[in-house]
């Protein structure tokens, strides 16, 4: 489990596939930026850009996790070398500053747009329509492994698709200590909906069967 507060932003430094052809995953090499290593161990969960990852190897400065070939064609961001946030597994004995996250990217957005608004930022999405009912005024969600509260969320029709729309203020913080500022109209985002909603659509939806 997670909490969706980065602790650092690392960078993939290398990208190297592993043997099984072209349904074989790869391997990340991860400068792991100013996040501290020295507590953790071979086959401990670090989230890189929101994906739970099992670290195989560990550098000086870094570490190495083997992405599958599934975990590739869902998620962005692991394919190539550049910048990742990164956020080692929670321990109980830590503060949860943002939601229970459990690493899963549960779909892919795409930035509708992203500018500044006075000091803050505002960036607005568009989510696969089936993870629709899990967004919600003031509900949490995961852009990239950062925990963020979307500020508003409808349901349209766009470029003759259906999409839910949501929109998330950032403040000068966030932009300074994660990726997220890199942000644009078009480039797609990893998105984790909340745990909590995942549990009480199947409740609901088990009621109703």
């Amino acid at each position: 489990m997670f909490t969706g507060i980065v602790a650092a932003v690392g960078s993939i430094k290398s990208v190297k596939p592993l043997e099984g052809g072209s349904f074989a995953g790869v391997r990340l090499d991860i400068d792991a930026g100013g996040l501290p290593l020295g507590d953790v161990a071979l086959g401990d969960s670090i989230a890189i850009n929101g994906a739970c990852m099992t670290v195989v190897d560990k550098t000086g400065d870094g570490f190495a996790v083997d992405v599958s070939r599934e975990s590739l064609n869902r998620t962005v961001g692991l394919d190539q070398p550049g910048e990742v946030n990164l956020e080692k597994a929670l321990t109980l004995a830590e503060r949860l500053g943002g939601h229970l996250v459990s690493g899963h990217v549960d779909g892919l957005g795409e930035v509708h747009s992203f500018e500044p608004i006075g000091e803050s930022y505002k960036l607005v999405i568009d989510a696969p329509v089936e993870l629709g009912k899990f967004l919600a005024y003031k509900g949490s969600v995961v852009v990239n492994g950062v925990s963020l509260t979307v500020n508003t969320v409808e349901d349209l029709d766009s470029a003759g698709r259906k999409v839910c729309r949501f929109s998330i203020n950032l403040i000068p913080h966030t932009i300074a200590v994660t990726t997220l500022k890199h942000l644009h109209a078009g480039a797609r985002v990893n998105l984790e909906i909340d745990l909590i909603a995942r549990y009480v659509e199947r409740m609901l939806s088990a009621a109703k069967a």
